[in-house]
């Protein structure tokens, strides 16, 4: 945080005080819950590690909130709706059905948020852009009662130049977020069908930014480690030709100076590769200059040298991670908490769950049904954390086809592109189990086309199917033959002519730990009755994914699930992440033994 987020983060402590109404009781605190309630700038973390500018404002805080109701339709309104009675308070970026948020309604609709900000004196003459990761699902943006733009999407980041809508002193920003949660638009487990509390409008971090006339507006990075360079394209607004360092522990290893606007490669030589055991990276420095030389703008990122492909070892079709077989062995990763529903309540929180997947021996996280905020993958990046990332599922697929399929489409496209860049991310997942499924088969191939240097699964568990609709079933192409098996592991697919075998369920073995549970009817789809008796369990699941792996063409398994989620009680963790219900050393012993057994494979 900048000297200027923490003098406001002070005056917020000063201030919410005095309006605030008393915190609601959590069902399920969390360590963390009570740090983020606290805050007075929640989250305050800079929000794109991999975008990065030295001077930036957190717009994070208790904002004026109307919603309930009675509240106006938010639905892309041409003007802000009035806060002239009492409004409630809302602590933003957390979602108004959270505890967090002080709002904890059951399902939010039409949401009106407000809230003012000066601008910084020395950010006089530059550009301001507002940023938001994420709001659910439509919103519209105002500044000073004029409108400054729409976004459609629910789970993909955007933006807006502000400037010419600011004054000097005060000046008042309002969103419009509107959530019909009606199972037409990308929701995943947040839709009617899905099994957990609502989740609405905005539910990750907002913030300013100020910018030059010219200005690096995005960047999209490919490491290409046997070529021995990294593919870059500069997407700049305005003219000006560009500079990229890359950095190798803050000493240059290669330089190179290109244009904006078209693709151009930056030499690294000798690259040290990134792989879950040595997450190595580099920095990055590109600079924008204007015509006559000066510099415009100025963006720190990163970047991994690893690539994932298909390949046959012993004559069997296996993903390899810089040309080596690495047995991909992980979680099933929900990302829910009981406090922040979505959004973890804290960096740390954050953080926990990566490092706990790694201190347990495991490689891999399948993020599912939700992406997460650019925070998330960095750390990913950094602790070397492979992940499977899903698009959320749209539930209604076949009614409206010309627009919901549309919708999809659309943000799938968006995810993508705002996740690019994550050397962590090795596999793409367009479909779950069937829901929502359609043109299964050809959007595998778009996603592949869009994204060649990742892996697809085109419709993890095929072989399951939601009673609502007839099975896709297996499209028969990406790079996976993907089954769920629960309990599991046997009966998983085993690799074709061209696809490698993947488990992308299994397991899901309960333990029911008193007063760590949330406070519902719990259930999972099998159990046991201690932590000793649930460690031995999973150990022998483990033994028994090994000999598929090695016998029968077995590549990843993916068991459920990192954390408890409401009314599932069949995680590795408790859902407040204050209880570990197996003997962590025998499970990173026997993760570690089935992946160092897929290592033999590669001699």
């Amino acid at each position: 945080m900048n000297f200027y987020n923490k003098a406001i983060a002070l005056i917020s402590a000063l201030i919410v005080c005095s309006f605030i109404a008393p915190a609601q009781e959590a069902k399920l605190p969390t360590q963390w819950t009570n740090t983020a309630m606290q805050a007075g700038i929640p989250l305050s973390e800079y929000p794109r590690p991999q975008l990065q500018r030295n001077d930036w404002l957190c717009l994070n805080s208790h904002w004026d909130y109307r919603g309930g109701k009675d509240a106006p339709n938010a639905l892309n309104p041409e003007t802000p709706a009035s806060f002239e009675s009492k409004p409630d308070k809302i602590l933003v970026p957390y979602c108004p059905e959270s505890v967090l948020s002080g709002v904890q309604r059951k399902q939010e609709i039409n949401m009106w948020y407000r809230r003012s900000f000066e601008v910084p004196a020395k950010w006089q003459n530059k550009q301001v852009i507002i940023h938001f990761g994420a709001v659910d699902h439509d919103a519209t943006i105002f500044v000073n009662g004029k409108k400054a733009g729409s976004h459609s999407g629910g789970y993909d980041s955007f933006s807006f130049n502000i400037s010419p809508y600011l004054k000097k002193g005060s000046n008042t920003i309002i969103v419009a977020a509107q959530d019909l949660n009606d199972g037409k638009t990308p929701s995943g487990k947040n839709g009617p069908r899905g099994d957990y509390t609502f989740s609405s409008g905005i539910w990750q971090t907002v913030w300013l930014e100020p910018v030059s006339k010219s200005y690096i507006k995005n960047i999209r990075l490919l490491p290409d480690p046997e070529g021995k360079r990294l593919k870059v394209f500069v997407n700049a607004v305005g003219a000006g030709k560009i500079k990229a360092v890359a950095l190798n522990n803050g000493q240059d290893v290669s330089q190179v100076s290109a244009v904006g606007g078209s693709y151009f490669y930056l030499p690294i030589d000798n690259p040290v590769l990134w792989s879950p055991e040595a997450p190595f990276l580099y920095d990055l420095k590109l600079t924008l200059y204007n015509a006559d030389g000066s510099e415009a703008d100025e963006v720190k990122s990163y970047f991994g040298m690893r690539d994932i492909k298909l390949g046959k070892l012993n004559g069997v079709i296996r993903p390899l991670i810089n040309g080596k077989f690495i047995m991909q062995l992980g979680l099933l990763d929900q990302g829910y908490w009981p406090d922040g529903i979505l959004t973890a309540p804290t960096e740390e929180a954050l953080k926990f769950d990566i490092e706990y997947t790694k201190k347990a021996g495991y490689n891999l996280i399948r993020k599912h049904m939700k992406t997460e905020p650019q925070r998330f993958y960095y750390w990913a990046d950094k602790m070397g954390l492979l992940v499977w990332q899903d698009m959320p599922a749209i539930w209604y697929q076949n009614e409206d086809t010309t627009q919901n399929r549309k919708v999809y489409r659309q943000e799938l496209k968006a995810i993508i592109d705002d996740h690019y860049n994550s050397p962590s991310i090795i596999t793409w997942v367009p479909f779950n189990e069937n829901w929502g499924a359609f043109d299964v088969k050809n959007i595998t191939n778009w996603v592949k086309q869009y994204d060649p240097s990742r892996l697809v699964n085109g419709n993890s568990g095929f072989n399951n199917n939601p009673d609502y609709q007839k099975p896709y079933g297996d499209p028969g192409n990406g790079d996976y033959v993907d089954t769920h098996i629960y309990v599991g592991p046997y009966g998983a697919s085993v690799p074709d002519g061209h696809r490698a075998a993947s488990l992308g369920e299994f397991g899901g073995v309960g333990l029911f730990v008193r007063g760590h549970m949330w406070p519902v009817h719990n259930n999972a789809y099998d159990y046991e009755p201690t932590k000793a008796r649930l460690t031995d369990r999973y150990v022998f699941l483990l033994d028994e994914v090994e000999q598929l792996m090695k016998y029968k063409g077995l590549s990843v398994a993916i068991y459920t699930q990192t954390t408890d989620v409401e009314h599932e009680v069949n995680g590795v963790l408790t859902y407040d992440r204050a209880v570990e219900k197996m003997d962590i050393e025998r499970v990173r012993e026997v993760n570690q033994a089935v992946i160092k057994e897929g290592d033999k494979l590669n001699k």
